[in-house]
């Protein structure tokens, strides 16, 4: 059956994964409960609290480094990670949970943008699409978290 992955659209039609086990939540919250922080990287949105903690929600999108569309939104969806430490990603949207065996991991393919190399454990088809398969912890360790 393979490995547990959360599915979510990263951008509009750039579907990616996490594997399961590095997923603590994965929810829809309006905008007005994420406290913005001045002073912050651009791809920080803020600070929200989340069954008595709070943790910092980034914007995965513009924390890769990839274009952000500019569209009001009244909604996130956010996806916290954990590895050591928790952290918020805001995402397209969230489609649910797959499974992958460790032979549908292939290495990126020429077409997937180098920025987001660093960041992959690879990639799988499925559907007839190419999922990136996100490594969590390398977000974590993103240098945009160690200043």
């Amino acid at each position: 059956m393979g490995e547990a992955y959360l599915k979510f659209q990263l951008a509009s039609r750039v579907p990616a994964v996490f594997a399961a086990k590095s997923v603590e939540e994965a929810t829809i919250l309006p905008t007005s409960q994420v406290t913005a922080i001045p002073n912050m990287p651009p791809c920080m949105l803020g600070l929200v609290n989340r069954r008595n903690r709070v943790i910092w929600m980034a914007h995965l999108v513009r924390l890769l480094g990839m274009p952000v569309p500019d569209r009001p939104t009244q909604q996130y969806s956010m996806v916290i990670v954990k590895a050591g430490s928790s952290l918020g990603l805001m995402v397209d949207s969230i489609d649910g949970i797959i499974h992958l065996g460790a032979d549908d991991l292939q290495p990126p393919p020429p077409q997937v943008n180098p920025i987001l190399v660093p960041y992959l454990r690879g990639c799988a088809t499925q559907d007839n699409q190419i999922l990136l398969v996100l490594d969590a912890e390398a977000i974590l360790q993103s240098s945009v978290f160690q200043s």
